[in-house]
């Protein structure tokens, strides 16, 4: 694959656009092939000047780094942009010219992929079905979103080699081709700072199929509004699978009187649903039913599924259980970043008595949130940052009775006052339906501080 990727590049001028962690894999990649070439980086951030590669390879690198980072952009044969750089802030280039880590990389290994996307539910799903084929076959690799460059991991690719590729709306911006088995989970109102309209948001997500063929395999959830209305806008030629709590489909997984079956010419029962303890809530149901029909539908044996089902261990930060302090149960939901997640999460823990809210406001809609929150047993209502300055307003503007509410700008104050109020034998529940910016560098960082502070 080196010599192909050797070819492509031969002779281009080509710019690193986006010197984050797919950017330092991508000149990792480009360093191997081309040793003496001088290569081009550009990045808004000043401080990556700093950065040990850039440093250690100053006399072998053309760098664009701060406010004037996209001058140049003109005048390259190829951009290989990152995902994080927002296709707003380059508006009037020539998209043509321009790539990205993802595309190469599934161009090269299209039909070895299964392509994960959703609004939410990625990283679980994507560790669902990793897990379930590390377990039946070895030589299966986790790449992607869930934060490993595909590019690190080339060496460890043959051609038998099974691909489980988280993929964000970013990553699948722009590309113009699609994983052989594509998986969408859901479509929810995301990333507004990021795109000029929603609609982008979703054209992104839908580029996992526009560029799938009659052999590969679309896999999506017939239960989401939004996606059924959206895909009679395009003319699918994979063969399609679907998965659905609310009824029984032709080809893929259902639920029918507590059972999960898994339907394509014939129907066989996959497992009881009261198998998933370790993975709550309707929505973890969904993601499984989505990882079983990804899994079945490639020749892995239901018996062997229903195995690693039973022995996957849910991802930090996601409806996880913290503790049981002073008969005050905490959990931590933090990469709950949307209101519909919230929702979840409040719905498949049952006794919430405390909900912590807010971070930074993307602009999103939260009423869909208040209106739940005020026919809920949810009690206290602890609000932070600009998202939960909004959402407090929101809440006034509805007359909600029969709840406490408080609004603090500091993240540690917040959380000692949740531990102070919540009513024992009921549980505190971080589920912010905001994103972390501002207070932490990512959700990450925001649900092991909640951890922290609950546990001390």
């Amino acid at each position: 694959m080196l010599k192909v990727l050797r070819e492509y590049f031969k002779g281009k001028k080509i710019l690193i656009l986006g010197f984050g962690v797919e950017g330092q894999s991508t000149y990792r990649l480009l360093r191997k092939l081309f040793p003496d070439d001088i290569l081009h980086i550009a990045d808004v951030n000043e401080d990556l000047r700093n950065n040990p590669i850039v440093v250690n390879n100053i006399q072998k690198l053309d760098v664009q780094f701060g406010r004037n980072y996209l001058k140049d952009i003109g005048s390259y044969d190829l951009v290989i942009k990152a995902p994080g750089i927002s296709l707003k802030s380059i508006e009037g280039a020539d998209f043509s010219r321009f790539t990205s880590h993802t595309e190469l990389f599934i161009r090269l290994f299209k039909n070895q992929i299964i392509g994960i996307t959703g609004t939410k539910g990625k990283s679980t799903t994507t560790s669902l079905i990793y897990h379930i084929y590390k377990t039946f076959n070895n030589n299966t690799l986790l790449v992607g979103n869930i934060g490993i460059p595909p590019f690190d991991l080339l060496d460890s690719i043959d051609n038998n080699t099974v691909i489980v590729y988280e993929l964000s709306s970013h990553q699948l911006e722009q590309i113009h081709v699609s994983p052989h088995i594509a998986v969408l989970l859901n479509l929810y109102e995301e990333h507004l700072d990021h795109y000029l309209t929603f609609e982008r948001y979703i054209q992104a997500k839908l580029n996992i199929v526009s560029c799938q063929q009659s052999n590969d395999v679309f896999i999506y959830n017939d239960d989401d509004e939004r996606i059924n209305k959206v895909l009679t806008q395009y003319s699918l030629r994979s063969k399609i699978l679907k998965f659905s709590l609310q009824h029984s489909v032709d080809r893929g997984c259902y639920l029918k009187a507590n059972k999960v079956y898994f339907h394509d010419g014939e129907r066989h029962e996959v497992f009881d649903r009261d198998r998933l303890s370790n993975l709550i809530g309707d929505h973890n149901l969904l993601n499984t039913m989505a990882a079983v029909c990804a899994c079945l539908i490639s020749g892995i044996p239901a018996d062997s599924i229903t195995a690693a089902v039973d022995s996957f261990e849910p991802l930090e930060h996601r409806i996880e259980y913290v503790g049981n302090f002073g008969d005050v149960i905490y959990y931590n939901d933090s990469i709950s970043t949307i209101p519909e997640a919230t929702i979840a999460a409040v719905k498949s823990l049952k006794i919430v008595d405390t909900l912590i809210l807010g971070g930074y406001d993307r602009g999103i809609s939260y009423d869909i949130l208040l209106d739940f929150i005020g026919t809920s047993e949810v009690k206290n209502l602890v609000f932070i940052g600009q998202a939960g300055n909004r959402m407090m307003e929101i809440y006034k503007s509805k007359n909600i009775s029969g709840k406490n509410s408080c609004c603090f700008s500091n993240f540690d104050d917040a959380v000692l006052y949740a531990k102070n109020i919540t009513t024992k034998g009921k549980i505190c529940l971080l589920s912010p339906a905001a994103a972390s910016y501002g207070m932490f560098r990512n959700f990450a960082e925001r649900g092991a501080k909640y951890k922290q502070l609950v546990r001390s």
